[in-house]
């Protein structure tokens, strides 16, 4: 079987790859295949279980946080000074944090990558240089745009009212395949609708003889005279969840893809030290802003993400639809009994629209008491000033699409009823740390730069300071980028994964 199931094994394990990958999500499941399909013998670990598509397109939301969401989605991190506290939501099963996205796929903005071949001097990130791994992660994924038919009733009335105002919308695109708009792509597809990595990469992966062991938690690289040997750890206990049965893997290359939250933790355990690792964490900070409408939304009838706004993109700012399950918006209502119980009551007639900022690196990455870590962030003047105007505009088209209310994501407010009572968020605003926001694409704990004193890795991906040892997932990405991530950490490992191939040899002798 391609796949251990690592809480049913009661006794340790060793095992002698080509290739050792920490993490089975969008970056580790690149390399993988990438990896398996030139007949190297390639090991992923992953900490989470192993689930298929049927059982976990079965669970309800909160059975899909406690089972394939890191801290059954419960990750925060901590603001600091006048910083939100971010909800920063991470999966942690077979496949990562693709079963959890919304499917969206963004292009890096050419600007970014303009700043980053240039300025920062990564050539080999450049518009002509990534062109073609973009097109075929894009493939691979089965990138559509997503048809106006399939736009929720609660996108289309934002969409209304942005055009009131001089704001276009656009379709968005999404790695679907027959998408039926269940809308709750971030709790797990149930329709195999989604290609997430278990669906587009692993299977392919596995037909090269990849193997991947769940439950298997990576406690440290083993490290020798400046190169990466291999990894051991821990098989998590079927009872307790707890670190128990020991495994080691030799390999001759280590590829870390465990995510940017949990990265540069790994890298720190091994021996890994320097002002950048675990630091310049990107968040893109979001946002959603609700509507009731007089008229029947049925938000949830629809694909969950399906239009997006980057005519704002200059002052930071990106909007993209989404809509998630009814149980999970309530619990974020205003209100005690009665007046909390009148806005469920009217969640029928809800549309919900959400917004990122395009953030600077004020995060880092800490080793605490558990395994999670410590993250911390602080957000900047112009950052808060792109919050709040960002919430500002989504009340807006609101109310030009005819709300009667308007639901925003601050801590102790009411429902607001007019757009004049939108002004204060500009011109005298709150606190940050009364503002509802969340993360979804942390980035750059452990960025790529041109030398050791700029970042954690080379542009080829391997570690500055061990040789062997690569990083292919999001905390590789030099700076923010301002929209969805899946598509730049695919791209970023399939670039990485065709460097390790074209020097294997050299890689290989290192390790003879």
């Amino acid at each position: 079987m391609s796949v251990t199931r690592g809480r049913e094994i009661g006794r340790p394990m060793r095992a002698e790859v080509d290739v050792v990958i920490v993490g089975s999500g969008a970056g580790g499941a690149v390399v993988a295949r990438e990896l398996a399909r030139d007949g190297r013998s390639v090991l992923a670990l992953e900490e989470g279980g192993y689930y298929t598509p049927e059982e976990y397109g079965k669970l309800s939301p909160s059975q899909s946080l406690r089972r394939l969401a890191r801290e059954a989605g419960l990750n925060v991190a901590m603001g600091i000074g006048d910083t939100p506290l971010i909800s920063a939501l991470a999966g942690k099963a077979v496949g990562g944090s693709s079963l959890l996205t919304g499917g969206v796929i963004f292009r890096v903005p050419e600007e970014i990558l303009h700043h980053w071949s240039t300025e920062l001097g990564l050539g080999e990130l450049s518009s002509e240089a990534l062109d073609p791994f973009f097109s075929e992660v894009e493939k691979a994924v089965h990138a559509e745009l997503v048809p106006d038919a399939m736009r929720s009733r609660s996108t289309e009335l934002f969409v209304e009212g942005a055009e009131k105002l001089g704001i276009p919308m656009k379709a968005l695109r999404r790695n679907t395949r027959g998408c039926r708009g269940a809308s709750r792509c971030t709790f797990g597809c149930p329709n195999r609708a989604k290609m997430s990595v278990d669906l587009s990469y692993w299977p392919d992966a596995w037909a090269h003889g990849a193997r991947v062991w769940s439950d298997a938690l990576v406690e440290r690289i083993d490290i020798r005279a400046g190169r990466a040997w291999g990894v051991r750890g821990r098989f998590l206990d079927q009872e307790t969840g707890e670190p128990r049965v020991p495994f080691e893997v030799s390999a001759k290359i280590v590829v870390v893809a465990c995510g940017a939250l949990h990265s540069p933790l790994l890298l720190r355990r091994s021996g890994l030290e320097g002002p950048h690792v675990g630091r310049h964490m990107t968040l893109h900070p979001s946002f959603r802003v609700c509507a009731l409408f007089d008229e029947r939304v049925d938000g949830w009838d629809g694909a969950m993400q399906s239009a997006y706004s980057d005519a704002m993109m200059d002052q930071g700012i990106t909007f993209v639809s989404a809509y998630n399950p009814p149980s999970v918006l309530a619990a974020a209502f205003p209100g005690v009994g009665p007046p909390h119980l009148r806005l469920i009551e009217r969640v029928p007639h809800l549309a919900v629209f959400g917004g990122m900022v395009h953030d600077d690196g004020g995060g880092q990455v800490r080793r605490w008491i558990s395994r999670e870590p410590l993250l911390l962030y602080k957000m900047s003047d112009r950052d808060r000033a792109r919050l709040f105007l960002g919430i500002q505009t989504l009340g807006k088209m609101a109310f030009a699409a005819g709300a009667t209310e308007v639901l925003l994501p601050l801590f102790g407010s009411e429902t607001f009823k007019n757009e004049s009572e939108l002004d204060f968020l500009t011109s005298n605003p709150p606190s940050a740390r009364r503002v509802e926001s969340l993360s979804f694409h942390p980035l750059g704990s452990a960025k790529m730069a041109t030398t050791q004193e700029r970042g954690v890795v080379k542009p080829t991906g391997e570690t500055w300071q061990v040789d062997n040892l690569f990083v292919a997932d999001g905390s590789v990405v030099p700076t923010s980028i301002g929209v969805n991530s899946q598509l730049t950490i695919m791209t970023m490992a399939l670039k990485i994964a065709r460097g390790i191939l074209a020097d294997y040899a050299r890689y290989a002798k290192r390790a003879a």
